[in-house]
C-alpha cells in the first residue's frame, strides 16, 4: 500500500509548496525543494548585502570609493573561511606572480627594517646593487629624493622595484662615512636564488632551500652536480638539506625537488571536497644524489612545501629528519584568476597527506631527532612560532593538534646544534643534542 506524506516547506518565490512523497522519487523531490529553500535564503542575504551597500553609498558622511567597498566586502567574506584563503587585487596578483617566478625588476638587495629605515642585509651577487657598491650594513634613508622613514618595509621595497632599465636614486648612510652617499642604480631583472650550497669538511654537501619558486628544482640540481664534482664519490658522506624557516611555495616544485632526492614513490596526496581535488603525486625524476645518505633540517618555520618534502623523504626512509616540529600548514590553495584587471582568488581546496597517510594540517612533521637550540636572551620571546594550530579559523587537525615549535637558527655555524647534529649523523657519530660537539672532524684519506 502506497503511503502519501504531505510536507509544508514554506515560502519559495512567493508561493507555498506541498509535496506528495511516494518512495524514492519523493525523496528526490524533498532534496530538490530543500536546495531551493537554501538558494532562496542565499538570494535574500545577497539582497541584504545590496541594501547595505546602497545605504553606505548614499548616506555615509563622506562619499566612499565603490571599488574599495566591494574589495573590502570580498576580503571580509574570504577571511571567514581560513587563514590562507585570500583575494588578491590586480597589484597583489602581479606581486604573487613575481614571487613564484623568482624574478622581478629591481636592484638586487636583501633588506630589513631598523629604526624606521631600510637596512641592507646583503647585496645579491652580480646584481645592480652589488655592482654599484652597495654594502651590508648600509642604511637607506631616501629613494628618489623621498624620505622613507614612516613607510612599511613592503612599501619601501616596492619603491625600489620597477621596470628593467629604469633608474632610481638612493641616499645611504654608511658606517665610518663622513656624509650620506648618493648612488644612482639602473634596475635589471633580478632572479632570486632559492638554493644556496657549499661543501663542509671535504665530505658533506650542504644545501639550503629558502623557498619553492619556479627556480628551486633547477637550483637544487645545480647544487648537487657542483658538490659531486668537488667531493669524490668515495669521500662524500651525504647531503644536508636545510629547510628551516622555509615558508613553502609551489606544489609542483615540492614534488620535483623530492623527485630529485629519491628514485620513485608517492610524494604527497591531496584530498578535497570534489573528486578532481583528490590527487596523488609521485617521484619520477630519479635520485640525483645516487643514494647518498640525506639529513633534512626542519623547525617551526618550515611550512607547506617544506613539510611535503620532509614528510615524503621521512616516510620513504630516504632521510633522517632533525630539528623541531614543523609549522603544520597542510592545506592546498588553488589560484583562480578572475579576469583582466580583477586580480585572483587563492582558495583552499584540499589538504595535504604524506605517503603514509599522515595529515600535515595543524600537526606538522615530527623530526626523528629533536634538537633544541641555545637561544640568546634577546631572542627568547621571538624564538618560537605558534604554528598553524594557533591561527584563528584554521582547518582542524585529524587528531590532537600540535602548537608551537622553536624557529631560531644561530647565525654562526659553530653554534648551530641542529646542523652539527646533521653533520655527525652523516659521519656516523652518535647524535646527542645536549652534548657539546665539534662541527668538523679529521677526514681520512
Amino acid at each position: 500500500m502506497r503511503k502519501n506524506i504531505t510536507f509544508l516547506l514554506g515560502t519559495v518565490t512567493g508561493a507555498c509548496l506541498t509535496l506528495f512523497v511516494a518512495g524514492p522519487q519523493g525523496a528526490h523531490l524533498i532534496g530538490a525543494a530543500t536546495a531551493a529553500a537554501r538558494a532562496d535564503n542565499t538570494y535574500s542575504q545577497l539582497n541584504l548585502f545590496g541594501d547595505v551597500f546602497e545605504r553606505i553609498r548614499t548616506d555615509y558622511v563622506e562619499k566612499p570609493d565603490d571599488a574599495k567597498l566591494v574589495e573590502g566586502a570580498i576580503n571580509g567574506m574570504i577571511s571567514s573561511l581560513d587563514p590562507h584563503s585570500r583575494y588578491m587585487n590586480e597589484k597583489g596578483w602581479s606581486d604573487m606572480q613575481e614571487t613564484t617566478r623568482g624574478e622581478f625588476g629591481g636592484l638586487g638587495i636583501e633588506v630589513t627594517m631598523e629604526d624606521g629605515f631600510v637596512k641592507v642585509v646583503a647585496p645579491i651577487d652580480d646584481t645592480p646593487a652589488s655592482k654599484a657598491g652597495i654594502m651590508s650594513g648600509d642604511v637607506i634613508t631616501q629613494i628618489d629624493d623621498e624620505a622613507i622613514q614612516g613607510l612599511t618595509l613592503d612599501q619601501a621595497v616596492n619603491k625600489m622595484k620597477g621596470v628593467p632599465n629604469s633608474q632610481t636614486r638612493l641616499k645611504i648612510i654608511r658606517k665610518d662615512a663622513d656624509k650620506p652617499i648618493d648612488i644612482a642604480i639602473t634596475r635589471e631583472i633580478i632572479r632570486v636564488r632559492p638554493v644556496r650550497y657549499h661543501t663542509e669538511g671535504g665530505d658533506i654537501g650542504y644545501v639550503r632551500i629558502t623557498s619553492f619558486n619556479e627556480q628551486t628544482t633547477d637550483g637544487l640540481r645545480k647544487a648537487i652536480t657542483d658538490i659531486s664534482k668537488e667531493i669524490p664519490p668515495e669521500k662524500l658522506a651525504g647531503y644536508v638539506i636545510d629547510l628551516r624557516n622555509n615558508p613553502g611555495g609551489l606544489l609542483d616544485q615540492a614534488v620535483s625537488v623530492t623527485s630529485t632526492l629519491m628514485p620513485r614513490g608517492e610524494v604527497v596526496s591531496t584530498r578535497g571536497r570534489t573528486p578532481e581535488e583528490t590527487q596523488r603525486f609521485t617521484a619520477r625524476g630519479g635520485d640525483l644524489t645516487k643514494g647518498k645518505p640525506l639529513v633534512v633540517l626542519i623547525n617551526g618555520g618550515s611550512a607547506s612545501a617544506s613539510e611535503i618534502v620532509a614528510g615524503a623523504l621521512h616516510d620513504h626512509k630516504r632521510a633522517t629528519v632533525i630539528g623541531t616540529r614543523s609549522f603544520g600548514k597542510g592545506s592546498v590553495q588553488t589560484i583562480i584568476p578572475l579576469g583582466t584587471g580583477n586580480g585572483a582568488l587563492a582558495l583552499t581546496t584540499a589538504r595535504y597527506f604524506t605517503p603514509s597517510g599522515h595529515s600535515i594540517q595543524a600537526l606538522g612533521i615530527k623530526p626523528d631527532i629533536e634538537v633544541l637550540q641555545d637561544v640568546p636572551d634577546e631572542f627568547k620571546t621571538r624564538s618560537e612560532l605558534k604554528g598553524e594550530a594557533s591561527m584563528r579559523g584554521h582547518l582542524s587537525a585529524e587528531g590532537a593538534e600540535q602548537t608551537g615549535s622553536q624557529s631560531y637558527v644561530p647565525p654562526e655555524e659553530k653554534n648551530d646544534k641542529a646542523l652539527i647534529a646533521a653533520f655527525n649523523q652523516l659521519r656516523g657519530v652518535t647524535v646527542n643534542a645536549d652534548a657539546p660537539v665539534s662541527p668538523k672532524r679529521p677526514i681520512p684519506n
